[in-house]
Parts: structure tokens; C-alpha cells; sequence
């Protein structure tokens, strides 16, 4: 989600960012071509790979096993959709979408049906706001077990990120103090649903009453886990041992896990919170509490995004204030330490209510969107690939202590396989270089540059894992545009992250807050509504990674840009570098995921730059491999007269067969959130917070709204008048066939 907070930087390291390390010139270019007889084979991707180049490419592999004579490539089987800003989800013709389960549904029988007035309550039992990422897990034809094949029945496990808070309230809200009824329905509205969903005479419906449907809220008690499991960062007053927190928030990113169990991640966690002025109580400003504090956006004197700690005395509102008040030297008297329990990865096994849900600390603490988890290999350890979305922030993967044994794909509990794989392992951060390789740093304090790190006194491996931002200052890591989502290409293992956009990306940065045009960075240009005088890199990219020795634990990458992001109109030499079409161009690219069944690509945007000409939007795209591409020149004249010329890495740039425009969404949206059913026939699309925009004063007059989706479409309280409401939908074609594509998997470089 792109939001006023994601923009901002706490990095303050002088750790090279991708533009300082990335402008030299790139020459090496190789292609990967990768044959497979059935789209079964792409879940398994159990062949070689060939890396065609020079012979010094590190990445090099074994010949490939020729292709079957009667492979058919897999082909984008439906027309482009055009752009369109009306308040209506637009797909192919072919294919048809429906809402299936909204913002304020009801979970259980008990609870009454969404009058979407502001009066509802119980959001307990309710779907909550915003949502965001999500997956399937197949259901038996009775619903009573796991089937990792079942398509016409399964569990949607999905996140609720955050709020449009103005419409969960009769008249909007109230400013602080904030009346606790208010606070108890905004507090349960975020977290995670699990829903059952079902075909009904040909058709998923959302399945009201299930035994299987739950919330889990901030409010869930739930289980610490890992290296930082009962370290003295994580005692609270809540739980003096340091061993159990509550609830999870602003969940983003999701993943699905090799033995069945839903992953998702906590990202703006801390705008949460408030802290007042005890800086001095907590020992001044270069104590580690204080740096802490400070690198992870919660200086003193911070304010909290809904004052909820104001609502009262209650405990369950005492917890958003981390000032420190108490007098005990471990923090069991207060809430300083609340912060720390949160900014993970969190298992749920949506199977199962009587498990706790776990906080994974060893895959670190930061803003986390999507865990991407690797190819498997029988006998090797797996690795989950994450991403920190915050400008100037770092990629990560984790790498398991545990090699993958095959018979844990149906394990007899789920949970306790998680524990196995996600709570001992190693954690590194990406390190670029100029000429398109790269380097995975292990983030261990016995490394001497964290180890002595001036700047944060590290007291041991777990205090790593929850300060992994300063770890990776510590270790030179290079700073990113903001990561979003990642995803793992099921047949080749490649790894691909959404960088969003950059406003401040200058041909001549004018403070040291904005970053020169670079190798991997290199456009800044004006983009509407984008004013004149602000130009940047507006409208994103996706960067894309091979590990060196194609596996899971290798210490090497190398990488380049998948596609840039741009009007198609725009300037084809310094904007539109991936020359997209008006039926492929696009702008802030944050979903991102892949089809196990097909293998193609689904870039899923989040855009303020381009809503002038389009809603958000989801493309699907056959995507290449790193090295396929070439090494385009910029040139801009600075104020002076001279000229600054930058050359970058790019992939090949994708034609009609190869990228399409699939799905637009309503007004003022994003779209996010993205799974299917196993026979690859059904599709899952969330669209988050249509009409957004909205005060206060607008709120009790429907002729102020945005957007009046999904009720204009037919579904839910209200109609044309409605309030807007976050929702998933549901995607077939016409003719029963794979969404986006016809045939098998050949892919090869484009």
C-alpha cells in the first residue's frame, strides 16, 4: 500500500544507495531459455537451467533437457483492457468478475448482515478493511481436510491492512480523545480473516457460518517465536517473560508455505504507536533504546495514526503508548518494549483455530511486505525472500537451518513444520554491484561491523533479528527504493520485487534527502499530476534476481530491470525506457506474483501519478529472464549547460504477446491481492479502499464519494449511493479455460 508514510526515511546510515554503486558501465548479458512439457512441471521446476553468455557467468549451468516436440508455449489468451477511470472493475471479454466477500460481511450466523451506515459493530466476527494480500488453501469435497487440489472449495486467507476510517463511523471520526466505540471498531477491522469460500451452483460464494471462518485481530493472542523468543526486548507488561504478544497490523504481503500455512507481513506497524519526550529516561539519545527507536520511525514526541491510546485506560488501549512510565529496568511495568513485538512475518495455519498463530523473529524485523518462498530441492534448505518498504531501506532472505524434506509438504501439523523451518536460520541482506552482480550478507553479530558497529551497541543475535535495519546499516547494505511485493518464478526460481516510484530522483539533487539519477535509477522526469518543478522517478520499476549458484542458499546474485513503468506516450529515449504500449503502460508497480499453474506474471499498481488518465490497474506479463535485455543510454543537460549521461541494465522489452493490461480497477482504489484455485480456473483480486479520499465534512453526503463500489455494482447496502467498500472478487473465463493463458510452459528470453 502507498501511503504518506511510506515515503519517509529513517535510514540514516551512509551506506550507498542503488545509485551510488550502479554506474558503471554493464555490458554482460546473457539469456536463459527453459523448456517444460506440461504446466504441472512448472509447480515442480525440477530440470536444469542454461545460462547463454559468456563462459565467466558465475550463474552458468547445465545444458537443458530438449523440449518435447508437441510443447505448445504458453500464450496470452485475452484482449487488452483499455484504461478507464469509471467506477466499474473492467475485464477482458471472455471472462467475468463478481464481488464475493466485502469490508463488513459477516463470518458467523450470529451476526447481523453489513447495513454500511457507520452503525455496524462486531467487527470481531466481520470481514475487516482494506484488503490486501491474500491465497487459497484447497478444502475436500466435504470441507472437512486439507486438499492441496481442491478447486471448488478452500479457505481465503487474507489481510486487512489498514483503514478508511471516515466510513466505518455514522458522521466520520471523532478527533482525540478518541471515544472508546469508536476505537473498538477500527481495533478489529485490521489484522487477517479466514474465509470459506465455496462453488455454488457453478459460481464461489463466501460461505457465512463456517467452522472454518475466523479473525484474527490486534487484539488475537498469539506466540513469539524464534531467536528473540523471551529476550529482554520483547518483555512487556502484557507478557513479562517476553514470550507472547497480541494481535498483528498493517498486514501487507502474504505467502504461502511449502507445508500450508498463510504468511503475512507486518509493514507501517509503527505509525501505530505513540511516544511522548523520554528520551532522557531511556538514557539519551545515543542509548540503544533511543537509536532503536529512532531508526524505526518512533522518535520522541511521535504521534500515533488513530489515537487509540487516548480512548481510555483500558489496557487494550494503554498498549498503543510506548512512552516509558514505568520504573521497573526490563520494561514489565509498561508498554516501552510493545514496539519491538511487532514489524514480522506471522504464520497462521488456516486449518486449524487452536493453534497459535507465531511471530517468526528470525526473518527479522522491518517493514515487511510479501515472504517469497524458493523453489524446493529435497535435501537443501529453502529460503524466503522479503522486502522493507520504506524509502532507502534493504532486501533480505532468509535461509533455513532445516533441508527441505518432501514429506513435510503434508505434514501432520503444519504449525509445528513452521517452527522447524522459520525459526532457525540464517538472515542476509542484498549488496549490489555496478556490473550486475551482487552479494546476500550474512546479519550475524559475530561480524565484526556489527559486532563494533558505532552506532548501535548490538547485545546479542536476537537483538540482530529485531533491529535488522541497523544490522544492515551495520554491514553496508545498499538502499533501495522502497521494496514492495516479491515473488519467485515457480520454473526458473529468478526473484522479482516491485520498487514503487522515487519523487526524489534528481538530475541534480538539490539536499542530501534526494538521489541523483543512477545505472539502476535512471529516469527523472515530470509525470501528472506531478508538478513541473518536482520531477523524479514517478513511476516505478521491477527489479529482478538470479542467485548465482541456483540455489536457495547461494551467496551471489546477479540482476538487472525487469520492466520500467511509464505512460506510453512518454518520451521512449529518457521515460519510457520499456517502450510500453497503451495496452501494457502502466505506473507503481506493488503487487507482484506468479501462477503456478501458467508461470505468467501478475503486476498488480498502487499509483497517485497516473489517476489522471487511469485507475489502478493489474497486467499479466510473460516474463523473460535476467540478462535478456539491453544497456540503454540517458542523457539529461543540467541547469549549467553540461550533460549527465547514465547508463542502465534493462530486460527485453516486452511486446503484445508478452505484457497485457488485464484488469482495471473503480475509482480512487489499488488493486492487491492476488491468488487462484489449483486448476488455475479461478481467479482472486482484492480491490483496496475505493473513494478513499473523503473528510469528514463529505461524509453524510453520497454526492461527495468517489466512489460508490461495490454497492453500484449490485452488491451489498446501499446501491448507487453506497459507501465504498474494500472487497475481493472473483475472475473466470467464459469457457472454463486457465486464466490469462492457453497452452503449456516453454519460456524463453523475449
Amino acid at each position: 500500500m502507498t501511503a504518506p508514510h511510506d515515503d519517509e526515511n529513517f535510514n540514516n546510515s551512509s551506506n550507498p544507495s542503488f545509485n551510488d554503486v550502479l554506474d558503471a558501465r554493464l555490458t554482460r548479458r546473457h539469456a536463459l531459455r527453459v523448456s517444460v512439457g506440461t504446466a504441472g512441471a512448472a509447480v515442480l521446476g525440477s530440470f536444469p537451467l542454461a545460462s547463454c553468455g559468456g563462459g565467466s557467468d558465475p550463474a552458468a549451468a547445465p545444458a537443458p533437457a530438449p523440449a518435447p516436440a508437441a510443447a505448445t508455449a504458453i500464450s496470452l489468451s485475452f484482449p487488452a483492457v483499455a484504461k478507464s477511470m469509471a467506477d466499474a472493475v473492467a475485464v477482458p471479454t471472455g471472462y467475468t468478475a463478481t464481488v464475493l466477500y466485502a469490508m463488513g460481511d459477516p463470518l458467523t450466523a450470529a451476526t447481523a448482515e453489513f447495513m454500511n451506515d457507520g452503525t455496524d459493530t462486531g467487527f470481531d466476527n466481520r470481514a475487516g478493511d482494506h484488503h490486501d494480500g491474500m491465497e487459497y488453501f484447497g478444502l475436500n469435497a466435504a470441507g472437512t481436510a486439507r486438499d492441496v487440489a481442491g478447486s471448488e472449495r478452500g479457505l481465503l486467507a487474507m489481510n486487512h491492512e489498514a483503514l478508511t476510517d471516515q466510513f466505518l463511523h455514522a458522521a466520520g471520526t471523532t478527533a482525540n480523545p478518541r471515544p472508546a466505540a469508536e476505537a473498538d471498531k477500527e481495533i478489529p477491522a485490521h489484522g487477517v480473516s479466514v474465509v470459506e469460500v465455496r462453488k455454488v451452483n457453478g459460481k464461489f460464494a463466501y460461505q457465512k457460518g463456517s467452522a472454518f471462518n475466523r479473525r484474527v485481530t490486534p487484539a488475537t493472542p498469539l506466540q513469539i517465536n524464534g531467536p528473540a523468543r523471551g529476550n529482554a526486548l520483547m518483555k512487556t507488561k502484557f507478557s513479562t517473560a517476553g514470550t507472547d504478544g497480541r494481535g498483528t497490523i498493517n498486514n501487507c504481503g502474504t505467502g504461502y508455505t511449502p507445508w500450508g500455512t498463510f504468511v503475512t507481513g507486518e509493514e507501517n506497524w509503527s505509525g501505530y504507536f505513540r511516544r511522548g519526550d523520554d528520551e532522557l529516561v531511556r538514557g539519551g539519545v545515543t542509548s540503544r533504546s533511543n537509536v532503536s527507536l529512532a531508526r524505526y520511525g518512533r522518535a520522541k514526541n511521535s504521534a500515533s495514526r488513530h489515537g487509540w491510546e487516548t480512548a481510555g485506560a483500558d489496557d487494550k488501549y494503554a498498549r498503543w503508548d510506548i512512552t516509558q512510565t514505568g520504573v521497573s529496568t526490563d520494561g514489565t511495568d509498561d508498554y516501552r518494549n510493545e514496539l519491538n513485538t511487532f514489524g514480522y512475518i506471522v504464520e497462521i495455519d488456516p486449518y486449524d483455530k487452536n493453534v497459535a498463530v507465531r511471530k517468526r523473529t528470525a526473518l527479522g524485523r522491518f517493514a515487511h511486505e510479501s515472504a517469497a518462498f524458493s523453489k524446493l530441492v529435497a535435501g537443501k534448505p529453502l529460503a524466503v525472500y522479503m522486502g522493507d518498504d520504506s524509502r532507502g531501506e534493504y532486501i533480505y532472505k532468509f535461509v533455513s537451518t532445516a533441508n527441505w524434506v518432501a514429506a513435510d509438504a503434508s505434514p501432520a501439523n503444519r504449525i509445528t513444520t513452521g517452527d522447524k523451518y522459520l525459526d532457525s536460520g540464517k538472515l542476509y541482506v542484498a549488496k549490489y554491484s555496478a556490473d550486475g552482480t551482487g552479494q546476500w550478507i550474512e546479519l550475524n553479530i559475530a561480524d565484526i561491523s556489527i559486532a563494533n558497529y558505532a552506532t548501535y551497541d548490538f547485545a546479542d543475535q536476537a537483538d540482530v533479528l529485531v533491529n535488522a535495519r541497523l544490522a544492515a546499516d551495520a554491514v553496508g547494505a545498499t538502499k533501495m527504493d522502497r521494496p514492495e511485493w516479491c515473488a519467485v518464478h515457480p520454473v526458473t526460481g529468478e526473484v522479482y520485487y516491485t520498487l514503487t516510484n522515487n519523487s526524489n530522483r534528481k538530475v541534480e539533487p538539490a539536499s542530501s534527502s534526494q538521489m541523483a539519477v543512477d545505472a539502476a535509477n535512471p529516469r527523472s522526469y515530470t509525470d501528472a499530476p506531478t508538478a513541473a518543478a518536482s520531477p523524479g522517478n514517478v513511476n516505478g520499476h521491477i527489479i529482478r534476481m538470479k542467485e548465482g549458484s541456483g540455489d536457495a542458499a547461494a551467496l551471489s546474485f546477479t540482476w538487472d530491470v525487469y520492466l520500467f513503468g511509464a505512460q506510453a506516450d512518454a518520451d521512449l529515449a529518457k521515460v519510457n525506457l520499456s517502450a510500453l504500449t497503451a495496452d501494457q503502460d502502466f505506473s507503481s508497480p506493488d503487487g507482484l506474483w506468479f501462477s503456478p499453474k501458467t508461470g505468467l506474471c501478475f503486476i498488480q499498481t498502487d499509483d497517485g501519478a497516473y489517476t489522471d488518465v487511469t485507475n489502478c490497474m493489474m497486467l499479466i506479463g510473460k516474463p523473460g529472464a535476467v540478462g535478456d535485455g539491453t544497456t540503454p543510454t540517458l542523457s539529461y543537460t543540467k541547469g549549467d549547460g553540461s550533460t549527465v549521461t547514465v547508463q542502465t541494465r534493462m530486460g527485453a522489452k516486452p511486446t503484445t504477446d508478452t505484457l497485457r493490461r488485464f484488469l482495471v480497477g473503480p475509482k480512487d482504489c489499488e488493486i492487491t491481492g492476488i491468488s487462484e484455485t489449483p486448476d488455475g480456473r479461478t481467479l482472486f483480486v482484492n480491490v483496496q479502499h475505493p473513494g478513499e479520499t473523503i473528510s469528514k465534512a463529505n461524509v453524510t453526503d453520497p454526492t461527495k464519494y468517489l466512489s460508490h463500489w461495490p454497492g453500484n455494482a449490485g452488491y451489498g447496502a446501499g446501491g448507487a449511493n453506497a459507501r465504498p467498500r474494500s472487497a475481493t472478487i472473483v475472475i473466470t473465463r467464459n469457457d472454463g479455460g486457465l486464466i490469462g493463458g492457453d497452452g503449456t510452459v516453454v519460456l524463453n528470453s523475449y
